[in-house]
């Protein structure tokens, strides 16, 4: 019988073996030992050169769905007569390495900060393929932006304006912006991934926009680009999209009435499949239902169709990843539930919340499975924790594993490609894990593992001693 301690999504596994493919990249099986293979390359390879935590990416599976992601959004604008510009999330995943990708794949690509400027410039691609988005960004970033050529600033707030204008009225150039717009359609997702909100820190209320738009364009150095909206992420239903998009399509054609808007940004958000009770849908039911709603909102109101802007999000990068573990100490706790006792299996691993925030951040759930080999074991109600100094720090919350599950097992999370290495720490002076991309059969390292060494060199009192006894 199902532990009551599970939730009602959580179904009890006929085999805690399988591996569920809309869970686990592509790639992704086991071969005939039992063992994980991602790519071709085994589990125990990858740990026996890397060790453990381990970030893995399927490259293949990461350039399936940028590719994808862009084809099936751009096939969806064509069909209503305009095109489609396609942002890879850098908040997502970013590395120079994965900029590459990116770029060799015709998408754009959004950054939020100076870092990831500047990760995304030494990656290669074209400055007018980055946008720029922040709450708060700097006059120093702000500059740098427009002194490498972006291709649109996204407007957060009023006093953004005028702070971008004066660095490209100094380097006299016309920058081109976009304003972020609060259409007030609340996402279907936790209230911190809800951003379209009006009580919170992005954009500016859809009463306010015709304001600054008009302040937007008393400027000679600014280029209004068009709106932007971005409603919230892991969303699995297009109703918000829907009706956001018609509020900021009206909001639009107003505003064509005092000068050109050659775009409109629809943000993106959609939703993938962290764990196998989860329904994702195909991005092609996002992108047709917008379009769709693109199309009879401007018939409707007798202007054209503007060229389309998403950002896909987590989409891209989330399922092509996969972390590794090595499981460590083992404790079965007792529950009264529903005044029986139950037995939920505690299984501690070499990480946590220092390289997955996201389940001590948004409550995330996740989804795991022995990599090392397979089990006959009956499977038991266990909950993946991770070594820090936290009752908080879950890995995964509620799955299944073989009740056999023993320490030195290694241990495989799925869907980690997004916001697990960007969110990583040293807390409790834990070094941030390796990034490896596997791709037909071979392996290679994008971002080496941090070690003790990393962990001392910003220590002034550390180097200082070091530097004394080196003499």
């Amino acid at each position: 019988m199902p532990n009551t301690l599970a939730p009602d999504w959580l179904k009890l596994p006929v085999d805690a073996n399988d591996l569920a493919q809309s869970v686990w990249s592509r790639n992704t099986s086991r071969n005939q030992a039992g063992e994980l293979q991602i790519a071709g390359v085994s589990a125990g390879e990858l740990v026996a050169l890397h060790g453990t935590p381990l970030y893995v990416i399927d490259e293949d599976d990461f350039r399936a769905r940028a590719a994808s992601a862009k084809s099936v959004l751009t096939a969806a604008a064509e069909k209503i007569g305009s095109t489609a510009k396609v942002y890879y999330a850098s908040k997502a995943f970013l590395s120079t390495e994965i900029v590459t990708w990116v770029d060799e794949l015709g998408l754009n690509i959004d950054v939020a900060s100076g870092g990831e400027l500047a990760a995304a410039l030494a990656g290669g691609i074209d400055p007018k393929r980055i946008g720029l988005h922040g709450n708060n960004k700097s006059n120093q970033e702000i500059g740098r932006a427009v002194s490498a050529g972006v291709g649109a600033i996204v407007i957060d707030s009023d006093i953004e304006i005028e702070r971008i204008a004066a660095a490209a009225g100094a380097q006299d150039v016309v920058q081109g912006v976009r304003l972020r717009v609060n259409t007030g359609v609340h996402a279907n997702t936790h209230d911190f991934l809800a951003t379209a909100r009006e009580d919170q820190k992005f954009g500016i209320p859809l009463s306010e926009a015709a304001d600054l738009v008009a302040k937007i364009r008393s400027h000679s150095h600014l280029r209004f680009l068009g709106l932007h909206q971005h409603i919230g992420s892991q969303i699995f239903n297009a109703d918000g999209f829907i009706e956001s998009t018609k509020r900021l399509l009206g909001l639009h054609a107003e505003l064509l009435a005092h000068g050109d808007i050659p775009e409109i940004n629809l943000g993106g958000g959609f939703g993938v499949a962290y764990k196998p009770a989860d329904e994702a849908p195909e991005l092609g039911y996002f992108a047709e239902a917008i379009a769709d709603t693109v199309s009879a909102v401007c018939a409707d109101l007798g202007i054209e169709v503007p060229v389309l802007a998403f950002e896909p999000g987590r989409y891209i990068a989330g399922p092509a990843g996969i972390t590794l573990y090595n499981v460590g100490t083992i404790k079965d706790v007792t529950v009264t539930d529903q005044g029986e006792p139950q037995v939920r299996k505690y299984v501690s691993v070499d990480g946590g919340m220092s390289d997955n925030a996201r389940p001590a951040l948004y409550q995330a759930e996740y989804h795991a499975r022995i990599a090392g080999r397979k089990s006959d074991a009956k499977p038991a109600l266990v909950r993946v924790v991770g070594k820090h100094c936290e009752s908080g720090d879950i890995v995964v919350s509620h799955d299944y594993l073989p009740g056999d599950i023993k320490p030195n097992d290694l241990l495989a999370v799925a869907t980690t490609g997004a916001y697990c290495h960007s969110l990583s720490s040293n807390y409790n002076f834990l070094t941030r894990p390796p990034v490896v991309a596997v791709r037909s059969g071979e392996a290679r390292l994008i971002i080496r593992g941090e070690t003790e060494a990393d962990l001392f060199s910003r220590d002034i009192r550390f180097q200082e001693q070091q530097k004394n006894e080196k003499g």
